[in-house]
């Protein structure tokens, strides 16, 4: 990276310098994201002003193998921002793997500490949470289950006796 700060402007030169492995490493996500939308937004302005040079001096030079050289100036900062956004995605991707790595340690943690750990439910996150161990939890039976069971009981008692007759 140090051969691309020659080609771009003091601003970008202090992005590219941010892009030091000792000073990537301090980073946390949070601020590699801002890095990343900073590189990324620098990169777009100066591969938008490439293509535009380039596509203005195509009917100039009535090739575009001919235009190629014109732009040079904005495609080579345009590479070196490219480059440098490569590196903060890589150390972005990084980052954030290791936050989720982290995170889903954690919420296992509680989960595992949470878990019934036998029929006394000391275990249990809340009082009277969940069920003990080899105890089934009672079920009420509200008016309207009550009709419905009746009912298909009596329909399959008539199917019956349609059957016997």
């Amino acid at each position: 990276m140090e051969n691309y700060l020659r080609v771009v402007k003091e601003s970008e030169q202090d992005l590219i310098r941010e892009l030091v492995p000792a000073r990537l490493e301090a980073l946390d996500e949070e601020e590699l994201l801002a890095l990343h939308r900073r590189v990324r937004r620098a990169r777009n302005k100066h591969t938008k002003n490439y293509r535009r040079k380039a596509a203005a001096s195509v009917a100039e030079e009535a090739g575009r193998g001919a235009a190629h050289p014109k732009g040079g100036k904005s495609r080579h900062h345009a590479e070196a921002l490219e480059e440098a956004l490569s590196i903060v995605s890589a150390r972005l991707a990084a980052v954030a793997h290791q936050e989720a790595e982290r995170l889903k340690a954690e919420r296992l943690a509680m989960a595992q500490a949470n878990r019934n750990t036998g029929p006394d439910g000391a275990g249990d996150a809340v009082a009277g949470a969940g069920v003990g161990a080899g105890i089934a939890r009672e079920h009420s039976k509200t008016a309207g289950g009550i009709k419905r069971d009746g009912s298909s009981a009596s329909q399959g008692a008539q199917r019956q006796a349609k059957r016997d007759r």
